[in-house]
Order: C-alpha cells, then structure tokens, then sequence
C-alpha cells in the first residue's frame, strides 16, 4: 500500500476555517476522536505498515499529520520538499522529515516501492519542490496531481508532464479542484504580479513591507525583482534567508550573503531562541548581511522588507515608519484575524495602508478543464475541493469517492 500525502485538514465540514497551530498541539488520540486522524490500519492505527508515503509538497495540508504515522513507514518526497520541510521546522514549528525515513523522488526519475513503480513530475505550486505522482502496478495507472497551477513561473513543467504522458494511458485521474466552489479573487499569473509589485513599490513614500510566506519561492523571487526594479534593497527576515541559502543553487533565488541588494533582518523572536534552539550556526551564516531597525527606520523608502504581524512590537516597539504600504499575498481571509486588524490599525496610525496583490497557488477552473481534457483519464476522482460535483459538469467519466469508503479500480 502506497499513502499519498498525509496532510491536517485546513477547514472543517461547514467550511470554517481550522486553528491549525491548536490542532498541532493536540494528542493522537484526541485527534481520532474529534475525527481529525483517519483510522487507517498500518498508519495511523494497528495494522500491516504501508510500504511508503508519499508527499506531492511540504504545505501543512498535505504533511501536517506526518509525526503520527508508523515510525517504520520510509517517506518519499522531492528534495525541495525536504528542504521547505527543513526550513519550515526551525522557523515555523511546522512538521519535520524525519530523516532516517526520507527517501528522495528526482523528477522523471521512476522508483520500485513493493509492487508500484512511482515517476515523479515536477509542477508549478506556490511552494518550492511540489511534484505530481504516476503510480502504475499490474497493468494500471494513476495519476495524482497535487496541487498545482498552469499560471505561474514555469508553465513549463505542466507542459512536460502532459507531453511525459502522451504514449501512455492514464487510468485513473486525482485531481485537484480547489478553484471548483471557491471565488477566483486572483487570476493574475505571477509575472503579472511582479509588475504589480512595481507600480504599488513605486508608489510608496516610504517603507514597503513585505507580506508572504519565505517557502512560496516564485513570490520571493516577484519581491526581489521589484525591489531591484524600483532602486531599493530586499530585507530578508532569517527565515527567508536560510530558505534562500537552501534553494540558491537550483532556483534563480539569489544567495542573500552574496549578493549586495540583499540585506538580512534579526527578528528580536529568532534571537531569543537562537541558542536555546540550537541556531548559532544560522545566526551567524547571515551576519555580513545584517541590517538593524535604526538603519532600517533613517532611510526606509530604500528598502523592500519581509514582514509579519508579530515584527510590530518585537521589532518596532509598536510605531512604525511613517507612511509605509504593506503589500500583503496571502489569502484574504487572514486579514480578518487580530494580529492583522492590529496591524492595519498600527499602519493608519503612520498614514500607511495595505495593498494586497497575490496569485492563488492553485489551478484555475479553466486551467483544470484544459489539464484533465489532455491527460484523458479513464476515471477522474476529485480531490481538495468542497465541491467534487462541480467535476461532473465538464467530466462524464467523473467518480465522486466517499471518505473512508474503499474503492477498486478494475
């Protein structure tokens, strides 16, 4: 038996957003009890152990439930997953690879697991490292897509996956729905953002802060584009940093000690647990680099600079720069919470604003349409939607599975 992603719900039934950090701190068994943790035998409960698990991506919806797996069950995932897993784990309590149990998936690269042969594809997602999955064993084939998208920086991979799976037949599709049964708030493709970023950067009488994740590596490289366009440095916080530092050799992400448009912010956060973490390494790697408040506060319209709620009191004791903008690219639905309604009262207060300019991360319903309709699946089975239905009114051949409910394909 083969897992494919092992990841913590984000919603809940009625589409309410989860606490995915109160979730994380609960037990095993009060998450089977609330229904959080499937009951699968060799998993999560007793049972014959599955031969592997399998990631498409190191977001928490696909990996979040990991640390309570078998401990005997290997782990297969990209090497930028590993990495994003890396960096996610030491900044942001997010869930670690295990590393005795990693095994690495190289793109079009095909790996026996028991009685499956698994190719691995790279795809475009708003995180580095995500891969769609061919699994075939006797005779069959299925296709898992992940997440991912036909509008980012590199259309290309989607492009090369389909032409991979012209002399084949796929059996059975899973596919990504996400954009079925939710608004399309944000077509714009990723380069178009980036010209966004100009004009609003140039736009901004003084400090422009960054808002979004270090892991979404085509937004980090929009953000340095634009700070370079515009004349301003790129302020990296050490998370984003360290990110860089990881993927710099296999992506068009800059070093940040390397390059002099790059400067390297301490957070008051990282420096309080620096050692107690076991960090000094990081804390050090960065310093030639290092830029403080002060300089940051005598000439901000020069810089472009990550940022995140928690900096307001750490980091500047509650005042800000006068008249920054903070470009924020997230989901919308964040700025609801208090950390932002605090943030957006402490950017009035200094004749500041907030812009948000994102793209979503996920395939657009058109997109799916064109990307089904190419790999010409025998069976299409929704996944990560709240609508699987809306599948059934472009796709004949659609199969709504229920949760739980064991399924054959043959």
């Amino acid at each position: 038996r083969l897992v494919l992603d092992i990841g913590l719900p984000l919603f809940g039934p009625g589409r309410e957003a989860l606490d995915t950090w109160a979730l994380r701190r609960r037990t095993k068994p009060e998450l089977a009890a609330d229904g959080i943790l499937p009951p699968i035998p060799g998993v999560f409960t007793d049972g014959p152990a599955a031969d592997a698990i399998l990631l498409s991506h190191a977001h928490m919806d696909h990996t979040g439930l990991l640390e309570f797996t078998d401990e005997t069950v290997p782990i297969y995932a990209s090497a930028g997953t590993s990495k994003m897993m890396l960096a996610g784990g030491i900044f942001a309590a997010q869930t670690e690879l295990p590393r005795e149990r990693y095994r690495e998936l190289v793109a079009t690269r095909p790996v026996r697991i028991g009685d499956f042969v698994v190719t691995p594809f790279d795809v475009d997602h708003s995180i580095h490292g995500a891969m769609a999955l061919l699994v075939e064993a006797e005779g069959k084939s299925l296709l898992y897509s992940g997440d991912l998208r036909l509008h980012g920086r590199r259309p290309g991979k989607a492009e090369l996956l389909l032409k991979s799976l012209e002399s084949r037949s796929v059996d059975v599709l899973l596919m990504e729905g996400t954009h079925f049964g939710l608004p399309t708030e944000n077509p714009t493709d990723e380069l178009q953002l980036e010209n966004d970023l100009v004009a609003e950067i140039e736009r901004a009488p003084g400090l422009a802060l960054a808002s979004f994740s270090p892991q979404n590596v085509d937004r980090l490289i929009g953000f340095i584009n634009a700070a370079r366009r515009t004349g301003r440095l790129f302020v990296a916080d050490v998370y984003t940093a360290f990110v860089m530092y990881l993927i710099s050799s296999q992506t068009d992400v800059p070093d940040p000690v390397r390059d002099e448009n790059i400067r390297v912010f301490y957070p008051h956060a990282f420096r309080r647990s620096c050692e107690r973490r076991n960090r000094v390494k990081i804390h050090d790697q960065f310093l030639p680099s290092q830029i403080g408040v002060d300089e940051l506060r005598a000439d901000p319209a020069r810089y472009v600079m990550l940022f995140r709620p928690s900096m307001l009191d750490d980091d500047f004791e509650g005042t800000l720069p006068d008249r920054c903008r903070c470009l924020y690219s997230y989901w919308s639905g964040y700025l609801d919470k208090p950390d932002w309604q605090k943030m957006k009262r402490a950017l009035k207060e200094v004749d500041g604003d907030v812009v948000k300019v994102h793209a979503t991360g996920h395939i657009l319903e058109e997109d799916i349409v064109r990307f089904v309709e190419a790999v010409a699946p025998g069976e299409l089975i929704p996944v990560h939607t709240f609508e699987p239905q809306r599948f059934e009114d472009h796709f004949p051949n659609t199969r709504v599975l229920e949760d739980g409910v064991p399924w054959k394909l043959g």
